[in-house]
């Protein structure tokens, strides 16, 4: 008899061709997430100094994430739970649960895991964060890898267009 499906987590993972150091880092500033992922990434540190487009985040810090093709009440906010320097990375992605970013090296392949769990189990949670962030997270390591690899951004950002798998 198989597992029933456990809806309150999932992870994605990706080969990446490039150093630990330069996908780690991909994570971990304002600067390097508005290439590859968001439209704006602010992080303010828990002084409530709001941290330079350069500077590296850390453990304690608050976010405000912005997406291309999305209008601004379109918001995420959490909280940056560790970043170890190196290669691991834990937030709060507001009410979708915790992600998990690790880089680790397999077969001798750089490899991007994000996990995301404590994602709720109810009809909303079920479809739009488990189902909707998959779906997202599986497009943005794509992304990763495209400039990481070729320096090709994939995204949507002309934001008139609506429903775009890469916005």
């Amino acid at each position: 008899m198989s597992q029933p499906y456990d809806w309150s987590r999932f992870s994605v993972r990706i080969d990446i061709k490039a150093s630990k150091e330069s996908v780690y880092e991909a994570w971990t500033s304002q600067e390097m997430l508005e290439l590859w992922f968001l439209r704006l990434a602010e992080f303010t540190a828990p002084d409530g100094e709001v941290r330079g487009r350069f500077d590296r985040i850390a453990q304690g810090d608050r976010y405000k994430w912005l997406w291309h093709g999305y209008a601004d009440d379109t918001a995420e906010y959490g909280e940056i739970l560790e970043a170890n320097g190196s290669d691991l990375l834990r937030f709060r992605f507001g009410p979708a649960g915790t992600c998990t970013v690790r880089c680790l090296e397999e077969e001798g392949e750089q490899v991007v895991e994000l996990v995301q769990e404590d994602i709720p189990t109810d009809d909303r949670g079920m479809h739009r964060f488990h189902v909707g962030c998959k779906t997202g997270w599986t497009f943005y390591l794509a992304n990763l890898k495209s400039l990481l690899e070729g320096g090709i951004d994939l995204r949507n950002q002309n934001e008139r267009l609506r429903n775009m798998i890469n916005s």
